[in-house]
């Protein structure tokens, strides 16, 4: 392609002070994170103050022309051209004064700076590799000429048909700025106010809100110190299904078992539950067990509905014939989570307790106090006696008045752990720390609401409360059985007989899942 010559100054012009016209023409598309193309877009030219919109097919241009005295006078006379030909830039000039060649990508980046001297040619090729849009300003003295050329492949270039229209450069700190409602607000630097754009805006993720205690249902999770490491506990045994671990807690050597998912990934924060067994039963028996109507599946039934490894399962040993002891105890476990949390990945905001008989006791009894660490607890056949209660306090492990989201589920006919007790004694207390926060954040008394229950010989009836904080929802199950955690709908009450359908592992997983 014959090259075009751009004379820097011609001796008419100068004579005349004519002026020369500046233009900029800013254009391209917006769209999503899925290339759809994305309409009223507000775009600013912030330093230039001019604004427009994109149109139905998500495109914009921000265009202007502008008249500027573009010659010095003290040059009288033509002071040279220059050319681009296959690469090759070619320049000659009528003065003495070196030769300032400096080339701008479309985005106004430098990609090219040479001084030369005379008259001469010098390869291009040597700093532009990539096909596109380039401006070249070329200096001679005090006389700077601007001009804009587009090169293929092989570095054929030509002015193109604005050639007598110079690129005006953007102001100190220009930026192009692109608004639109439920994405997040774009700005991009400009060094050129001559370019083509092709924008993706991202979706905006609300802000999170925060509370004066507890998190937003489906809160981000929150990575414990353990994510990235590999664990330093180091396991007394392997089980089926499980490792027995120990740890020292208030001069006792205390034992629990951990239960891994078989993906598990120490960058992706797990959510954890920790199952206590009831009297007469052991930690072990929740890790594996032969099916029985006290161990259908592991962990009170949880693991077998985890069908996406999001859960570390963890059952901490209580007395040897299966009871629990006071604050010893609660200590044990918020120790026990605490190891969990240094060395495994664990979400902080997603910790859940259960257990049966005085497992749920001990479960319910942890409630009163841990509730900083215990996000929500599901307890079975639980009843305030027999297990030591926190008192109010401000202490570690004094009753905190704070409250928990909490789910029973109790047999009407259970003559170990009285039905009424439950209902009148432990949800009540529960209900009292659970009300709407006022304005101050402060939770308010629910307890005057009243479970509605089963009154058959058949079926459940599982009551969600209405006046409680929706983040610390409470639930109520009553079924026509007895001592038994594993209800279920055949009518019978003999503890074991239709063990194999129960339903509550799957409404408590339903629970635990809403957070």
């Amino acid at each position: 392609m014959k090259a075009k010559r751009l004379s820097f100054v011609t001796a008419a012009c100068v004579a005349a002070l004519c002026t020369t016209s500046f233009a900029y023409t800013i254009s391209g598309t917006v769209s999503d994170d899925q290339g759809k193309l994305i309409k009223d877009v507000d775009v600013s030219l912030l330093k230039e103050g001019k604004t427009t919109k994109t149109d139905d097919q998500g495109k914009f241009t921000i265009h202007e022309d502008e008249e500027e005295v573009g010659i010095n006078p003290s040059f009288r006379n033509a002071v040279g051209y220059i050319s681009v030909n296959n690469g090759i830039l070619s320049y000659s000039q009528s003065s003495t004064s070196p030769v300032q060649v400096k080339i701008y990508n479309s985005l106004g980046n430098q990609v090219f700076k040479k001084t030369l001297q005379g008259s001469g040619t010098y390869d291009l090729s040597k700093g532009l590799k990539a096909r596109g849009t380039y401006f070249a300003q070329v200096t001679v003295g005090s006389a700077t000429q601007k001009f804009k050329f587009t090169t293929d492949g092989s570095f054929e270039s030509s002015f193109g048909s604005q050639a007598n229209a110079l690129m005006k450069d953007a102001q100190k700190g220009e930026a192009i700025q692109f608004v639109a409602t439920d994405y997040d607000t774009l700005t991009i630097k400009l060094n050129t106010l001559d370019t083509t754009l092709n924008v993706k805006l991202t979706k905006s993720v609300p802000a999170e809100q925060t509370f004066k205690f507890g998190y937003a249902l489906k809160n981000e999770p929150r990575k414990s110190k353990g994510c990235g490491k590999a664990s330093s506990l180091r396991s007394n045994r392997k089980v089926e299904n499980g490792e027995q671990f120990s740890i020292n807690v208030g001069g006792k050597n205390r034992t629990f078992f951990i239960t891994l998912p078989n993906n598990y990934d120490n960058t992706k924060p797990h959510k954890l539950l920790i199952a206590n067994h009831c009297m007469g039963s052991k930690a072990e028996d929740f890790v594996h067990h032969n099916p029985d109507y006290d161990h259908p599946t592991p962990y009170y039934g949880q693991q077998k509905l985890d069908k996406n490894g999001d859960y570390i399962f963890v059952a901490p040993q209580g007395n040897d014939n299966g009871t629990w002891n006071g604050k010893e105890d609660h200590q044990f476990v918020d120790e026990m989570i605490t190891a969990m949390f240094d060395n495994y990945c664990v979400d902080t905001t997603r910790v859940f307790a259960t257990g049966f008989s005085f497992g749920a006791m001990f479960t319910n009894s942890l409630a009163q106090d841990l509730q900083e660490r215990l996000r929500a607890v599901a307890v079975y056949a639980t009843a305030d006696y027999n297990i030591w209660l926190p008192a109010a306090g401000t202490g570690r492990y004094d009753a905190k008045n704070l409250p928990i989201a909490w789910m029973a589920v109790h047999g009407k006919n259970d003559g170990m752990c009285n039905y009424d007790r439950a209902k009148n004694s432990a949800l009540p207390r529960i209900l009292k720390r659970n009300g709407k926060a006022d304005a101050n954040g402060n939770f308010t008394d629910a307890s005057a609401e009243k479970p509605q229950e089963n009154n058959g010989n058949t079926g459940h009836v599982c009551y969600d409360f209405k006046t409680v904080d929706e983040r610390f929802p409470v639930k109520f199950c009553s079924w026509p059985g007895g001592h038994q955690w594993t209800a279920h709908d055949n009518g019978s009450m003999n503890v074991g007989a239709g063990w194999q359908d129960t339903w509550v592992p799957e409404e408590a997983h339903k629970f635990f899942e809403q957070f």
